[in-house]
């Protein structure tokens, strides 16, 4: 295309602007390659909030039906809802508020301040008693540190005296975000009462509880003010420690004694444990430090190692420090790994540039790659993009395809020269000829990206940065192609050369010959293309399906789910000894944590955070090495299936990208949790039916036994004794009841009342609890109460309102989920055709996941498409020439499936887009040939010659950059994330560029009627 403006031109006309911007740009890049952020994984926002309320006394059953199904209808309002979640259990409920995929990130907090004051607006309409709803929206808080403080010789008190002085030393490091104790016990003072002996004396706990709560009030006493001073009043007789409470007078029915001899007065830990944490088998508490979100990372974990040290050194012996989660030193490891990898690549695509073109011509492509980069980082810089596995696998992709630009630059120049050409006039024909062709191919690959770009999901989010990065360094491939690459031809080429296209090498020789077969029979090469490529649709079907693949970290993470009556004591104790035989002296651990009634903390973002219960615990192991982590697995797993049959321990890796945990999931929802646990249970007989499931699971379905007590409420009524009493009276014998609290430093210790150990742990002692009726007379609950066991669900999970049970399992070989929810469909189907009206089967996890990443790219595909058609009519003006440019694109699935089948390399995420990036890669290359053939036609060349003289001439560059964009992802095929797309699109690249070479001109001469030349030497074919 001529054009009156030649930006070439003008760059050679102002030499020393143009060096001045260059050496600028190289300046900056470098400046902000320094400072740009290091990250292992880009981010992404958790569109999860937890709201949870508690109903002291309340079964499963009024949990849900009165305080979780009000929330959850009122959240049903919000209009980026995508479904709630909730976990009930006997006075507690969890519900976890998840947001439709598509929520924009900035939208997110929002969202959760409008779900606070909805959730506000019914709070009075909760039944009275009901504690909250609290809300949780930091969710997705990362702890990318955590110390674990083992103490020798200190109690917890004294540890976590330490460990709270610590914290607020953390607290001042720059960038810090929240800092959370893990695993610290609080102090309790039990007051133990005999409750016969009670009886005895005729002595009610009310009475006691009376006397202490007035003896403990912190009540205003007033002030007094003597002219110009104010002298405030202290009474004193508040609690400051146990002693205190052992010292009180009582003075019940006009006697006195002191309360030690009515009670057992204990200062001692929270009984039940409140979760535990525990590093290398040992009680520890930890310290979860979080950092501010923009944060540069490295940065952040210099600044804490440094007052880390200074804590450390300002600790007693006996303390032992264990720093458990670094995710500075990983990241600094990834982004290593990740930037070695880049290196390499383009250590390749220069080795390919000084191979092919020569040592002048290769030094030219060698000068623009890093500038070009250098760029690039100057706009990562600004955009805020960090340097993490997203952001360099993308410029090891641009990589191929940058070089693309510089080598049709300087072929161009060399072409203008071995004509005859002056250096300078050959120098501005890269504008002239191939600049505009070259901008409507990058603008197309670009476009190819926006699936990326636009794809809201959490997926989208996590690769967000690949489109970024790739758009912005192919345009600015460009910028230097046109601007600077002619600039620096004039410095690094010789002003003559000597023409070297009528002598042909091997190579060109032989593409020569396969070119002419395929120009003399077209249709026969249109019909094997055709044929290659139903047969590779067909081989797709063999081509198993991923959402993404495991991480490379080097941790297990073990899921300990006990029976569901479990208390944390009993979780604890089989955990121990699961570590202790085959954890503990392990040469492949390098340390491990466990976490008891509880998840262990998010120190990775695309770590799965569990729900809190006594049952459930989680040990995180760090292995030495891959290799390490991958013999522990197998012998966990094995040992978990053989010896653990009632106990769920699922053993797995660390996921990339966002969490979906066990790889095959199924739901089963409907009105009656006992038709549910039915067919869930019929369900769980499908899979087993597939050998390749391991240990299959319910989230929720095993029953526990409860103490009914039937109240005889006529003879309640007339001894004045109400159910009320009874329940008050029984937790405070069991669980106990808080009646004070000691002021003890920066602590609050409650004061709780029970009864002595054998009584609160026998039934008998229940029957014979005396209670006081309205005559003054103390009444044994026997008289009025029968006791006997019930069938109980002590936990029931809901989806969307529905009782919902989660069957779940394992996948036992490297078969993909999607796989075999293919093989179990026609069961499940017909399964689910026979279900009850009202009752329903989908599928969750790796699959559900995966389909609601994939729902916003095909959402974008017909824009992309539209987009790309749009810049090709720009440049090509013809439908007939957009056809066959277009055309060549889908054949790059032949080699895309010949690559994924003889590697075993799954079509996950990633891969899928860059199979989408193959359509702008392959086009680009059809639309500088077909424009090429074009100009040659336009020049007077005959119709056969044009396209046979194209596709000769365009073939070194084409295979050039072909080869410069396949070997620069060998890097990163060896990378588990990227290895998929990596051979993917070596496969699509490869096959795609042989099909623009010798396909399209077969395509050209069959649609346009081209003639042989010795059948006619004046054909000339339509131009529409």
């Amino acid at each position: 295309m001529n054009t009156k403006f030649n930006l070439s031109e003008w760059a050679l006309q102002h030499k020393s602007l143009v060096w001045y911007f260059m050496i600028l740009a190289s300046v900056a890049g470098i400046l902000s390659y320094m400072n740009l952020g290091r990250e292992e994984d880009p981010d992404f926002t958790i569109k999860t909030m937890l709201i949870q309320a508690s109903w002291p006394g309340a079964s499963v059953d009024e949990m849900t039906s009165q305080v979780t199904d009000r929330i959850e209808k009122k959240l049903q309002e919000l209009e980026s809802l995508d479904y709630t979640k909730s976990i009930n259990t006997p006075g507690q409920t969890t519900i976890y508020v998840n947001l439709l995929e598509n929520t924009k990130a900035k939208d997110v907090k929002p969202t959760w301040i409008k779900v606070r004051n909805m959730v506000s607006d019914i709070a009075s309409t909760l039944p009275s008693g009901v504690q909250g709803p609290t809300f949780i929206d930091s969710f997705g808080d990362v702890y990318g540190n955590i110390y674990a403080f083992t103490a020798d010789g200190l109690t917890q008190r004294q540890l976590r005296d330490y460990l709270e002085t610590a914290r607020q030393q953390i607290l001042s490091v720059p960038n810090v975000g929240k800092v959370d104790l893990v695993g610290a016990q609080d102090e309790v003072v039990y007051l133990e009462f005999s409750t016969k002996q009670m009886a005895a004396l005729g002595i009610t706990q009310n009475q006691i509880i009376e006397t202490l709560q007035n003896q403990n009030a912190v009540v205003a006493s007033g002030t007094l003010r003597t002219g110009a001073e104010s002298i405030n009043l202290r009474v004193s007789g508040q609690f400051a420690s146990e002693e205190a409470l052992r010292n009180i007078n009582l003075r019940v029915n006009d006697r006195f004694f002191r309360l030690s001899d009515v009670a057992k007065i204990t200062r001692t830990y929270s009984d039940p444990q409140q979760p535990l944490f525990r590093v290398n088998g040992q009680p520890a508490i930890g310290l979860a430090i979080g950092m501010k979100p923009g944060a540069n990372l490295l940065h952040f974990g210099e600044a804490l190692s440094v007052k880390m040290d200074k804590v450390i050194a300002d600790l007693p012996v006996g303390i032992g420090v264990h720093h458990v989660a670094d995710q500075a030193v990983v990241v600094e490891e990834a982004v290593g790994g990740f930037t070695k990898a880049l290196f390499e690549a383009i250590v390749i695509v220069l080795v390919v540039s000084f191979v092919s073109l020569g040592m002048r011509a290769g030094l030219v492509v060698a000068v623009s790659i890093p500038l070009v980069l250098a760029i690039t980082f100057v706009f990562m810089e600004y955009l805020g993009i960090s340097l993490q596995r997203i952001s360099l696998g993308a410029l090891i992709i641009a990589l191929g395809l940058l070089v693309d630009d510089a080598m049709i630059a300087i072929e161009m120049m060399v072409s203008k020269l071995e004509h005859g050409q002056p250096l300078e006039k050959a120098a501005t024909a890269v504008w002239t000829s191939t600049a505009f062709p070259m901008l409507t191919g990058t603008l197309v690959t670009v476009a190819s990206f926006m699936p990326v770009g636009l794809n809201d999901s959490a997926a989208g989010e996590f690769t967000f940065t690949l489109f970024v990065v790739i758009a912005v360094s192919l345009i600015v491939s460009w910028i230097v192609a046109v601007l600077f690459s002619p600039l620096l031809g004039v410095l690094m080429l010789p002003k003559t050369m000597k023409a070297h296209h009528e002598q042909k090498g091997i190579v060109a020789r032989g593409f020569a010959g396969i070119l002419s077969a395929c120009m003399h029979w077209p249709k026969m090469t249109i019909l094997v293309t055709a044929l290659t490529f139903g047969a590779s649709i067909y081989g797709m079907g063999f081509v198993q399906q991923q959402f993404f693949p495991a991480s490379d970290r080097p941790e297990l993470i073990v899921d300990w789910t006990a029976r569901q009556n479990y208390t944390i004591a009993q979780t604890k104790a089989d955990m121990d000894a699961f570590e202790a035989k085959y954890v503990a002296g392990n040469p492949d651990v390098d340390h491990w944590t466990s976490y008891v009634g509880q998840g262990a903390k998010r120190f990775v973002l695309s770590f799965d955070v569990q729900a809190s219960t006594n049952n459930f615990g989680q040990i995180v192991i760090v292995t030495k090495s891959i290799e390490a982590r991958n013999r522990l697995m197998a012998k966990l797993e094995e040992a978990s299936a053989k010896e653990y049959p009632g106990t769920d321990v699922f053993v797995k890796q660390m996921e990339l990208g966002p969490p979906v945990g066990r790889p095959v999931q199924y739901r089963v929802s409907g009105p009656d949790p006992q038709m549910v646990r039915t067919y869930a249970q019929e369900l769980a007989a499908i899979m087993g039916s597939d050998s390749r499931l391991t240990r299959i699971v319910f989230d929720w379905n095993e029953p526990a036994r409860v103490v009914k007590v039937d109240v005889l409420q006529d003879k309640a009524r007339q001894l004045g004794v109400s159910s009320s009493d009874i329940a008050t009276a029984l937790n405070n014998i069991t669980g106990g009841s808080t009646i004070t609290q000691i002021r003890d430093s920066i602590y609050l210790v409650n004061v709780v009342a029970r009864a002595t150990k054998d009584e609160r742990q026998s039934i008998e002692t229940l029957r014979d609890l005396q209670l006081p009726s309205s005559n003054g007379q103390s009444v044994p609950l026997a008289a009025i109460a029968t006791f006997h066991y019930e069938l109980e669900q002590p936990i029931i999970w809901r989806r969307d309102r529905i009782p919902t049970i989660t069957v779940k399992a394992g996948i036992g070989d490297s078969t993909q989920p999607a796989t075999i929810d293919q093989s179990l469909k026609p069961a499940i189907d017909a399964f689910a055709a026979r279900l009850s009206p009202g009752y329903s089967v989908a599928p969750a996890g790796t699959v559900e996941s995966s389909a609601k990443s994939q729902a916003p790219i095909a959402a974008v595909v017909p824009l992309m498409l539209l987009t790309m058609m749009t810049i090709l009519m720009f440049q090509l003006q013809s439908f007939q020439r957009l056809f066959m440019v277009v055309i060549v694109a889908p054949l790059g699935l032949i080699g895309v499936v010949a690559a994924l089948l003889p590697s075993g390399a799954p079509l996950g995420f990633v891969a899928i887009l860059g199979v989408l990036a193959l359509i702008g890669i392959l086009i680009r290359n059809s639309v500088i040939l077909v424009v090429e053939i074009d100009t040659l036609r336009k020049s007077g060349k005959e119709a056969w010659h044009a396209v046979q003289e194209a596709a000769e001439h365009r073939m070194r560059p084409i295979m050039l950059t072909a080869a410069a964009a396949s070997l620069a992802l060998i890097p990163i095929s060896r990378e588990i994330f990227w290895g998929p797309m990596a051979y993917a699109m070596m496969g699509g690249i490869i096959v795609g560029t042989v099909l623009t070479l010798l396909f399209l001109p077969a395509l050209y001469i069959v649609w346009f009627r081209v003639k042989k030349p010795e059948e006619s030497q004046a054909a000339t074919p339509d131009h529409a």
